[in-house]
């Protein structure tokens, strides 16, 4: 049985309190994200230790930054997380499942359907149209053929950008492209959305803009984790950790 047969999906009301649940609104959540001594090493000479026996808990529904300068380690953990990297040691459960001896093609499978990205770059296709840009990833997320376009609109309206259907993403802005990229993220209705530096190319206006609607999406139950150098960007968190030289460490607020 694969990973991701034995992940199935949660059903209300079945978990019991656990060590390691979080409470999230003074409900009982289960980690979706659970780091147990997790290590990151790069051969070189000397080795670089990007992560550094990091432990860490996300439970469903937070909102959680996680705030370090260049060459931290932010993107690395970002790449872990989103099963885009493997660790040196240690372990990562994600909905509860271990995912070190998961297979390439479980681990892909996972990111297309459980998981969202949202990039500081926003990745979109020139030459298609923003509709066309958001139907491509329910290509790879398992979305049925007659549910795609119905999505693709809703996820459009979601952010704001129904009237942009059919523009290129060379006329729009800055702000309305990262947009398209959110939705090109949540379209899958994924359990968790990685943001790695959302508002690095974006004006401070504009960066509220996308901050607001995160906001709008933590609140509407969707776990994010935004990975930023950026303290504004940070403070808007839920939850914040940050990272120096590969550690982890809770913010206090």
């Amino acid at each position: 049985m694969s990973v991701v047969d034995l992940l199935g999906d949660p059903v209300p009301g079945d978990h019991t309190e656990e060590a390691g649940d979080i409470r999230v609104g003074g409900t009982v959540a289960p980690p979706v994200i659970e780091l147990r001594a997790l290590t990151r090493t790069f051969a070189g000479t000397p080795p670089v230790l990007a992560v550094r026996g990091a432990d860490l808990r996300i439970a469903a529904g937070e909102y959680v930054s996680v705030i370090g300068p260049s060459g931290s380690g932010k993107s690395t953990l970002l790449h872990i997380l989103g099963l885009l990297d493997r660790p040196t040691s240690g372990d990562y459960l994600f909905d509860g499942v271990p995912t070190g001896a998961a297979s390439d093609a479980d681990r892909a499978a996972l990111r297309g359907g459980r998981i969202g990205f949202v990039f500081q770059a926003f990745h979109l296709l020139p030459h298609r149209t923003v509709l066309d840009n958001v139907l491509l990833a329910t290509l790879y997320s398992g979305v049925p053929r007659p549910e795609r376009r119905p999505r693709a609109l809703a996820a459009l309206d979601r952010v704001g950008l129904s009237h942009r259907l059919d523009f290129l993403p060379i006329v729009l802005s800055g702000g309305e492209r990262q947009r398209v990229a959110i939705a090109r993220a949540v379209i899958s209705s994924p359990h968790v959305l990685l943001a790695d530096e959302p508002t690095g190319n974006l004006d401070a206006a504009t960066s509220g803009g996308v901050l607001d609607l995160f906001d709008e999406l933590h609140r509407d139950g969707l776990t994010l984790v935004v990975i930023t150098h950026d303290a504004g960007v940070s403070a808007r968190a839920q939850r914040r950790i940050r990272i120096d030289d590969g550690t982890l460490t809770e913010v206090t607020r």
